[in-house]
């Protein structure tokens, strides 16, 4: 007979010995947990509908105990800065963290789970009886788990303690929706994220920066005692309403997230440790997900010990396969937790568009989304969006998707704002732009873009990244170039804008598709840096760089800026990230010079800032010039976050129009956090605290994920760079997606715009009825009111 312990006896671990118990009747499961039965801290727990029908599959008792005692709401309330703002058809369902222990103990005594309430668990005793001899040993305890701190040099436990204060507070307040409460206080903004979960019971969890928490005293209030309750119920006032709020160790706290590289252990010759819920991995409150989280792992270990032959290869299988879902949960809760960690940033915005913001900040929702979700909770931000195009002097439709509206730099007005990124082609020969770059940048302009990047060109031989690189040192290159901005011009309504770059220690390498960033077999060239670092191991050493060698090149850089000018390019971008050579000089990581170009950010931005400089004095001044960055350098050591704004400044201040904020490639050790948009959040930091444009890059592949930037306030223009190499008539086709027939197509292509349009409403009909048949049915109950 398989015995099991469940050390810990919340949700997750009352949830694992039901579902494991209901799979092996006879099985021996106990569950240990250091409270008394009816302790409980903390007050409401939240469900969405596919978490509700999830739990109604694995064990249907247990769900229609929930079920009947839950406060079920379709909408989110946004209040802010006095204006008031619903959203619509978000399902879901809050419920009392102690009904739900006291519901999940009684199905547990139903199946003939043993309980052991007020166990003082210990880790030494895993050799011990009664948990040497048991199968599988869960460590269910929460994330101040006694099993994962002792043994976290074998689970590679790493905890991320974030920045904001936040505490659980309880209320009689009734409210119909989840709502979020933002109040500005003298010393910064306050959040309260508030759900019923029972009639006459409402949860209140209260988040700040930690600036405003230390202004406002909290820190010399006793939370042990609840004098910071007071406090919170004048700030909250309004929003309580006359009713009070409940103490239950509401202790003021920052948010650890938690992760570990293996979920488990052997525990001597027989028995196995695995970690669950909140010991295993933490997902910030925002988007309610810890106690779903603890009860999906149960139903993820239950499937991987019912298929495998052994307890080990269970939780081997486990191990594995649940890592996906809870990287993609956890990822989400991280981007969500940093828009309010961040939501000082975004306090200028209307109100409309800060509600929109608050809705779509994870990601996960997005404007198509909401779209659907209720429309009319996206039609103040997109009349917003729209009126304020309007008052920078354009004639734009009340319907204009976001995408399609116009934007100006300096005298450069964009059709649209999709831009096609700067993608290396490593066609060129000698530097000569060819047929392939005719028709490569050709075909975008045609297909609809509002501004084409060409790759990066670099200003002489000794500056290409490959010998594949474009090149604008010669009148026969400018020539080459003229032919595409001439066609560009003439054939569409794109605008071209010409990158200019030096490779530095990352030159003298192989093109893309071979062995990228690596030395060429034969033929290299000398290369220079900021500092005589290499790239890689078998990288050559650069040269340092002297003052002669930078008046050298910054006098190339001026010329290919002049040949950019003569050639008709609308607009220059002077490329300082990637690690090539600007970049050497910005990060710390790879410049370690002692005089006047290395150390602080001032010194280390002297050499770019005075190409930058130099070419805006040579570039005509109604032609908007860029700088692309990258923001972060994912490496510890690297450029820090005070740096970034620092910097951005530097460049506003010396004539820069926008910043086209990428990120990393500065060591190979990097270590990025890739996902959807996943650069976004810094053209968001530059564009409000430094108050210039950006653009955002970065796995952005869909119009609706163009519109959400925008919507949001995140960035001016979005670059797509992947997407227009598969499909560069990206932005008619987006336009037929929204069915925006304002929007000018080449005359030669009109036949195909109405089949188009045709086939794009035909698509969104299919689309409408799939996500109507894949959408979790409601489990609002029959009676409910709420």
């Amino acid at each position: 007979m398989m015995k099991m312990s469940i050390i810990g006896g919340g949700p997750g671990g009352l949830y694992t010995a039901v579902l494991l118990k209901k799979q092996w009747p006879h099985a021996d499961i106990t569950v240990y947990e250091r409270n008394r039965a009816d302790d409980t801290f903390g007050f409401g727990v939240v469900f969405s509908d596919e978490t509700l029908g999830i739990f109604k599959e694995y064990d249907a008792p247990s769900y229609e105990a929930i079920r009947r005692n839950f406060a079920y709401w379709d909408d989110v309330a946004i209040v802010f800065k006095g204006e008031r703002f619903r959203c619509a058809g978000n399902g879901f369902a809050g419920c009392s963290r102690q009904s739900l222990l006291i519901l999940l103990q009684e199905r547990c005594r139903a199946l003939g789970v043993n309980l052991c309430f007020h166990y003082e668990f210990e880790p030494e005793q895993l050799a011990q009886e009664p948990f040497a001899n048991s199968d599988l040993i869960v460590a269910a305890d929460g994330l101040n788990s006694k099993i994962r701190e002792a043994h976290k040099g074998h689970f590679g436990t790493a905890v991320d303690l974030r920045h904001n204060y936040f505490c659980w507070l309880g209320s009689t307040r009734e409210l119909d929706a989840f709502a979020y409460f933002f109040q500005e206080t003298s010393h910064g903004p306050v959040v309260a994220h508030c759900y019923q979960y029972e009639p006459g019971m409402s949860t209140w969890v209260i988040e700040m920066p930690p600036a405003t928490w230390q202004g406002l005293g909290f820190d010399k209030l006793s939370d042990w005692d609840g004098e910071h309750i007071p406090l919170i119920e004048t700030i909250f006032a309004e929003e309580l309403a006359g009713h009070r709020l409940l103490d239950n160790r509401s202790l003021w706290r920052q948010f650890p997230t938690i992760s570990n590289k293996t979920w488990v252990m052997k525990n001597g010759a027989s028995s196995n440790v695995v970690l669950l819920g909140d010991a295993k991995a933490t997902a910030h409150y925002s988007i309610g997900s810890g106690t779903k989280l603890a009860m999906e792992d149960a139903i993820s270990l239950l499937e991987a010990l019912r298929t495998t032959e052994s307890v080990e290869d269970a939780l081997a299988r486990y191990n594995t396969d649940r890592r996906e879902e809870v990287g993609k949960t956890q990822h989400t809760a991280n981007v969500s937790l940093e828009w309010f960690e961040a939501m000082a940033r975004h306090w200028h915005l209307a109100p409309a568009q800060f509600a929109f913001g608050v809705m779509s900040r994870s990601k996960q929702i997005t404007y198509e989304e909401l779209v659907v979700r209720d429309a009319s909770f996206v039609k103040p931000v997109q009349r917003w969006f729209v009126n304020h195009v309007r008052r920078q002097g354009f004639d734009v439709a009340a319907d204009t998707p976001p995408m399609f509206t116009p934007f100006c730099l300096r005298d450069m007005m964009l059709a649209n704002r999709v831009v096609v990124s700067p993608m290396a082609q490593y066609t060129a020969v000698d530097g000569m732009p060819n047929d392939w770059h005719f028709v490569h940048l050709g075909s975008r302009a045609v297909g609809g873009a509002g501004l084409i990047f060409v790759e990066m060109t670099c200003p002489s031989p000794d500056a290409r990244i490959t010998p594949g690189c474009t090149g604008l040192w010669n009148q026969a290159q400018a020539d080459a170039f003229k032919q595409i901005v001439d066609f560009v011009h003439k054939n569409s309504q794109a605008k071209i804008c010409m990158q200019l770059g030096h490779a530095g220690r990352k030159g003298s390498t192989q093109v893309g598709w071979e062995d990228e960033n690596h030395p060429l077999p034969a033929g290299n060239w000398p290369l220079v840096s900021a500092s005589p670092l290499k790239y890689f191991a078998d990288s050559q050493t650069p040269r340092e760089l002297t003052p002669t060698d930078m008046a050298r090149i910054e006098a190339e850089f001026v010329r290919a800026a002049q040949y950019a000018d003569a050639v008709g390019f609308d607009m220059l971008e002077i490329h300082m990230a990637h690690g090539y050579l600007f970049a050497s000089f910005i990060s710390p990581l790879t410049n370690q010079r002692t005089d006047d170009y290395g150390g602080p950010i001032k010194n280390r931005m002297r050499f770019p800032l005075a190409v930058f400089t130099a070419c805006r004095a040579a570039w005509p001044d109604h032609k908007p010039m860029s700088v692309r960055i990258s923001a972060t350098d994912w490496h510890p050591g690297g450029l820090s976050d005070d740096e970034l704004v620092q910097m951005a400044a530097m460049l506003k201040e010396a004539g820069a129009d926008l910043i086209d904020v990428s990120t990393g490639q500065t060591v190979p050790e990097q270590q990025p956090v890739y996902g959807r948009m996943w650069q976004t959040p810094f053209a968001d930091k530059v564009r409000h605290e430094v108050d210039i444009a950006t653009m955002a890059v970065g796995a952005i592949t869909t119009p609706d994920q163009v519109n959400t930037i925008l919507l949001q306030g995140r960035a001016d223009l979005v670059a797509l760079a992947r997407m227009h190499l598969t499909n560069p008539y990206f932005t008619l086709q987006a336009s037929a997606h929204y069915g925006y027939d304002a929007y000018q197509w080449p005359p030669q292509y009109l036949s195909g715009q109405a089949q188009a349009f045709r086939q794009a409403e035909k698509d969104h009909d299919e689309w409408l009825e799939n996500r109507r048949a894949l959408k979790p049915p409601s489990h609002k109950p029959m009676n409910s009111s709420q």
